[in-house]
């Protein structure tokens, strides 16, 4: 695979045998992050669990300090007085059943988090499997299954985002944009990996993270020294 001229170089300042502390990986990332938009700076967090075990899932939501810098669409599955709740905490799409033929047959997504009452999860199931690989199923474990729907939107728009293993056991999670300074990635990718941590699950044996890595968008990944989380 060819890469361009502007990751070559950013490539170039890395050590690819090296492991870097969070703050050196973050100066790095930031200084190899400019293409002419603002990218994402994603965490991708490779873990020893095999995602095959319930015991051994991992997924949960955490309220990054400094958010993500994106903002986010949200879409609430309510009814009744819980449809004003939603609009006035600022939701941006409130319904019900009639939004399941727009989603199923029209392929309608113009939202990023999806939110629900659970007495609209009967509902929401109709989707089936649609919103899944998009991560976009409201679950309890995230939150977005709740009756506190003020709440759940506020949190989202304060910057909560949720993590969970890929099939590969692998957890990807933006941490912030190119233009945060380095100390707000520093704060939100710590709340990160304290939560990460705090997630590993009892039954796992062996080592819990196996390899971390910071990346912006359009760059060069740069790995970390993960033994202060294992």
């Amino acid at each position: 695979m060819k890469h361009s001229k502007r990751f070559t170089e950013g490539a170039a300042k890395i050590e690819r045998e090296k492991l870097y502390d969070s703050e050196e990986a973050i100066t790095l990332v930031k200084q190899n992050a400019n293409a002419k938009f603002d990218e994402t700076i994603e965490a991708h967090i490779r873990t020893g669990c095999d995602g095959r075990h319930a015991e051994q899932q991992i997924r949960g939501a955490v309220v990054l300090p400094h958010g993500t810098g994106k903002t986010i669409r949200i879409l609430v599955f309510a009814k009744g007085e819980k449809v004003d709740e939603a609009e006035q905490a600022g939701a941006d799409y409130v319904g019900g059943e009639e939004l399941i033929p727009k989603i199923q047959n029209d392929g309608w997504f113009e939202f990023d988090a999806v939110i629900a009452t659970p007495d609209m999860m009967g509902v929401v199931g109709r989707l089936g499997r649609v919103p899944g690989p998009k991560g976009l199923m409201p679950n309890p474990k995230a939150g977005t299954v709740t009756m506190d729907v003020a709440k759940a939107i506020n949190d989202i728009k304060a910057g909560k985002i949720e993590y969970r293993l890929d099939k590969t056991n692998i957890v990807h999670v933006p941490v912030g944009k190119a233009s945060f300074t380095e100390e707000q990635l520093a704060d939100n990718f710590q709340t990160l990996m304290d939560a990460i941590v705090k997630a590993k699950p009892a039954s796992l044996k062996g080592q819990y993270i196996k390899s971390l890595t910071l990346t912006s968008t359009m760059g060069p990944g740069v790995k970390l020294n993960t033994t202060k989380y294992v």
